[in-house]
This record gives structure tokens, sequence and C-alpha cells, in this order.
């Protein structure tokens, strides 16, 4: 035999060598693992987790729930259930609610309309002004691209006004209100926000009912109102589910200055920030809608750190080639996002 083969010869044989003793080791080992639980697993507690019971009746919109259809009250309770249970999701909510609830609850009230209905934006993004879904709805009220330029949004390669907190809110609240109008009530209204009018009056002329609770929709749609009514629930009164949240763990509103420009020719962002003493990140980060590093020629509300309104404006006037007027529009508003 050639001193080659000798060589692979015997490295073939520690190589099965090392195998078979692997085998045999693991083979020990398995049979050394009991294959039955230990006695003392029959004295092992667990902790206890108990139901959380549905309020006994509940309203919507002013519109009661008929928790006397038990279809209804198992629809209820599957997403009442899913959404309690969602502890750090629960946690979340109530942190950025202290956030933005204060501004929709005010133009709610300016526009007489439900204040449950604040409950819709956590239903479409859990009050994450940046939330994106697969479809490509974006923003805190998840408008698609043509549904958002039909509710005034601009929405083009350089402004997504859907990331606008303020402007986003006043369309969707606009939105709502048209939507509360036409089909006379404010569950048709959801259902049309969520699954589109054309669809919901489709259905309503084929199956002769306006009652939202007794129409057959897609189950997103007819989930999507029983979704919104739990989240309800559970932040109208969340210490009854377990839920202690402090004031200093909730996310503060920031106030701002905006100011309502008109431009005839971009501005540079960081130009802007400069003139402001703040940085690129912190003016974006109030101004999600701008896209690239300028703000476009057109009609914008601008917003800037607190009491730098007035300055922005005199700097604005000393540039009358690309600004045409300039005046603050709001001053110390409260939103911002919370990452």
């Amino acid at each position: 035999m050639s001193k080659n083969l000798q060589i692979v010869f015997f490295a073939v044989l520690l190589y099965s060598a090392g195998v078979f003793t692997a085998f045999m080791y693991n083979d020990q080992k398995t049979e050394a693992i009991p294959l039955v639980p230990p006695k003392n697993m029959e004295k092992a507690t667990f902790p206890k987790f108990h139901d959380f019971p549905l309020p006994e009746n509940l309203t919507l919109c002013e519109e009661p729930v008929p928790f006397h259809i038990h279809r209804v009250w198992e629809m209820l309770d599957r997403e009442f259930n899913i959404t309690v249970w969602d502890r750090a999701q629960v946690f979340l909510y109530l942190k950025r609610a202290g956030r933005y609830f204060p501004y929709i609850e005010k133009r709610l009230l300016e526009k007489g309309m439900p204040d449950y209905l604040k409950y819709l934006a956590v239903a479409e993004s859990a009050l994450l002004t940046y939330s994106r879904s697969k479809k490509g709805a974006r923003g805190p009220w998840q408008f698609m691209t043509l549904a958002a330029r039909h509710n005034g949004l601009r929405r083009d390669r350089s402004v997504d006004e859907r990331l606008s907190f303020e402007r986003s809110t006043e369309a969707a609240l606009g939105n709502l209100k048209r939507l509360k109008e036409k089909f006379g009530s404010w569950t048709l209204a959801m259902a049309a926000y969520n699954g589109g009018e054309t669809r919901l009056r489709k259905a309503i002329q084929e199956q002769k009912t306006t009652d939202y609770y007794r129409l057959n929709l897609p189950l997103e749609t007819e989930r999507y109102v029983f979704r919104i009514a739990a989240i309800k629930i559970i932040l109208e009164n969340p210490e009854r589910y377990g839920y202690h949240l402090s004031d200093e763990g909730t996310y503060q509103p920031m106030v701002y200055d905006a100011v309502e420009v008109k431009l005839k020719a971009s501005l540079d962002i960081m130009e802007i920030a400069e003139l402001l003493e703040t940085d690129f990140k912190t003016f974006k980060e109030l101004n999600p809608q701008f896209l690239k590093d300028f703000i476009p020629a057109g009609q914008h509300f601008i917003r800037v750190p607190p009491g730098m309104g007035i300055k922005l404006i005199a700097a604005l006037k000393q540039t009358p080639a690309k600004v045409s007027t300039a005046v603050i529009k709001v001053s110390s508003r409260i939103e911002r996002d919370a990452h």
C-alpha cells in the first residue's frame, strides 16, 4: 500500500471512530432524559388569569351596541380580548394618547362630532404618525394616496401631508363627517372609512338594511368597528383592566409655532434650521410631511420650535423673491411624533 493511501485510510478510520463515539454519547444522554414529568409537577402552581367581562351595555358614537344579538357580543368579545391582553401595545396606546388626544378632542368638539371618534385613529395607526400599511396607507389616519388627494391632502414626490398630524386629522374628520351625512350613522361612516363607500353602498342596496350590525360585510370591515369599541372600553377605564400609568409615564404634548407660508420657490431646510439655531433632524421631525431636504413651492404649514415663529417670518420677509406671504397661523400647538 502506498504512503498516500495509508494516510487516507487512517484519516477515514479516525473520522468513523469520532462519529461513532459522538453517536453513543448522544444516545446515552437521550436515555438519561426522563420520559414522564417528575412527581412534584403535580404540586406545581401556575398563575391564574381571570377573564375580563364586557360592560353590560355600550354606546359607540351615541349609538347603542346591540348586545342582544349574540353574534355582535361575540365579535366584540373577540376584539376586546385580543386588545386587553396585548399589554405592551395598550401601554403604548395610553402613552401616545397623552400627546395626540388633546388636539383630536379639541377639533372634534369644535366640529360637533362625537369624542369617541378619536379611538378610530388608535385602531388605524396605534397613534404613530409615520405608520404605513402593507397596502400603502400612511399616517395617523391611514389614508391611501387617492383618498388623501380626494380629501385635500397634498401627495407628491416632495410632500406627503398624510404624515402631518394636523393636516391629516383635519382631512380625516372632514371625511368622517361627510360619510355620516351620506350614510346616516356613525357606525356606517366608520365602515365606509375602512371598506370604501362603493362597497358599503352596494351591500346596503343588496341586503336592504342600513343597520351596520346586520350587514354582511368583508371580515376586516366587520371587525373594524368592534376593534374601535374594544379600544374605547379599555382606554376609558384602563385601571379596571390592570393598566396603571403615571402622568410622568405619558408622552407629553410638545409645544411649537406653526407658520403658514406661501412659497414661490423652494427653501432649503438646512438653511432654515441654521437660521432658527436648531438642527436638521429636529426640523424634519416637526415637519415629517416634507420628504426631501427642501420645502417646495406652494402653501404650507411649517412647524418650528416654540417662540421661533416670529423669527422665521422676519427672515422670510427678507427673501420676497421666494416668499409671497408668511404669517403665524397657529401658535403654540401641541403635536410631535413619539419614536
